[in-house]
């Protein structure tokens, strides 16, 4: 039986396209480390949506540096402000990858930083308001190349 290049190179196509674009569930059960990491963030308030948008690419070449901001919606007076941001991934050895601490001086609440990703999983943004309440979003990241590999 002759099998043409075509369909070899469409049936490839195919295989890396599922692959790259299998479901994705936001909500999720987190692991244990990761469900403890956001508690130790957020000290066990309720997560809100809104606020905060995290800006991340949906479909990575390489993990060893993948580009993230994050930006909430606050005035930034004393009053009201962005007190802390952090950044989590759900599969990484350390869910908890970063923390930025802000006040009503920094002007805008934005950060922007690069991560290390294992392998495809979600990104999580938390920005902890002075009120005490705390601000969400969620994305999906797909890496082609993973980096942080246990043992490396």
């Amino acid at each position: 039986m002759k099998v043409e290049r075509r369909t070899v190179l469409a049936a490839g196509g195919a295989g890396a396209l599922t692959v790259l674009l299998r479901p994705w569930s936001v909500h999720a059960a987190a692991s244990p480390a990761l469900q403890a990491a956001i508690e130790g963030f957020t000290g066990g308030v309720p997560l809100q949506t809104g606020r905060v948008t995290l800006a991340v690419d949906a479909v990575v070449e390489n993990g060893n540096t993948v580009p993230v901001s994050v930006s909430v919606q606050s005035p930034m007076t004393a009053e009201q402000h962005v007190q802390r941001i952090a950044l989590f991934t759900e599969l990484n050895p350390q869910p908890e990858v970063a923390v930025f601490h802000l006040g009503p001086a920094s002007g805008r609440a934005m950060v922007g930083t690069r991560l290390r990703m294992a392998t495809s999983q979600n990104v999580i943004a938390i920005a902890r308001m002075n009120d005490g309440s705390c601000w969400q979003h969620r994305v999906a990241v797909s890496v082609a190349l993973a980096a942080c590999l246990e043992g490396e």
